[in-house]
């Protein structure tokens, strides 16, 4: 099965990351400063955390790490350990209900997950804040604070 654009080869879904919601909402109109990204498949831009280190991806032997027999391989466990402790996200459990239940599945299972309290809107795996309901929050936050969650 082809994997959806907002999937990347990793296991990220780009729909919950900081600069794909920056994008979807249009912060920078709204004074919020936040790079851009339309997600990586639709850059059509290899996946920058497994490119240069995984040779099955980058001969196109496999479209994502839930299709790799070495998975968790040493670059997605570094990957995932990174993600997990600092965004409450995990490459490695993305990767697992994929190729346990299906893209379908956790692509709803993700939705639920990630659902904003207040309107329903998908939060941000990067800090925490729903882009569309909390802009003023966002706005409040130092360029250097973007990216973390509130204690």
């Amino acid at each position: 099965m082809k994997t959806p654009l907002l999937i990347s080869p990793c296991g990220m879904n780009c729909s919950l990351c900081a600069w794909y919601l920056a994008m979807a909402n249009n912060t920078k109109k709204k004074g919020v400063k936040i790079s851009y990204c339309p997600g990586c498949r639709i850059k059509k831009k290899f996946c920058g955390h497994i490119m240069k280190k995984c040779s099955f991806y980058k001969n196109k032997k496999i479209d994502a790490c839930y299709e790799c027999k070495k998975m968790p391989c040493r670059v997605l466990k570094r990957l995932d350990n990174r993600y997990t402790k600092k965004y409450h996200m995990s490459m490695i459990e993305n990767n697992k209900y994929i190729k346990k239940y299906g893209l379908k599945k956790f692509l709803a299972w993700q939705k639920k997950k990630w659902a904003c309290p207040k309107c329903g809107e998908l939060i941000c795996c990067h800090n925490g804040l729903c882009f569309k309901c909390e802009i003023n929050k966002l706005k409040l936050r130092k360029k250097t604070h973007l990216y973390e969650w509130d204690k």
